[in-house]
């Protein structure tokens, strides 16, 4: 059975850090791709990042390049996404996902984890 939890979101001032983690079980991540996405009130979900399977290739939507980073430690099945600098509009829930295709769009999103809510603010 695939499962996902998110962990590490938080109140967090502008400026400030945070490191969201997607605990994965029921696969492996060699086999899969995994994103991040958010949701800020009234907005659709977005993709935000994503990392490969075997590859371990990465994608940063425009609005987080520089600031955020994907990684993934596969002797935890866990995908990290350390996000810096954050800003007001990073706030929303983080949603991570497992992709069937290294492409961080809902189309290809075969499972959700239950998310995780991250608010920048002062």
């Amino acid at each position: 059975q695939v499962q996902l939890v998110e962990s590490g979101g938080g109140l967090v001032q502008p400026g400030g850090s945070l490191r969201l983690s997607c605990a994965a079980s029921g696969f492996t991540l060699d086999d899969y791709a995994i994103g991040w996405f958010r949701q800020a009130p009234g907005k659709e979900r977005e993709g935000v990042s994503c990392i490969s399977g075997r590859g371990g290739g990465t994608y940063y939507a425009d609005s987080v390049k520089g600031r955020f980073t994907i990684s993934s430690v596969k002797a935890k099945n866990t995908v990290y996404l350390q996000m810096n600098s954050l800003k007001p509009e990073d706030t929303g829930v983080y949603y991570c996902a497992v992709l069937r295709r290294a492409v961080v769009a809902a189309r290809f999103v075969d499972y959700w984890g239950q998310g995780t809510q991250v608010t920048v603010s002062s």
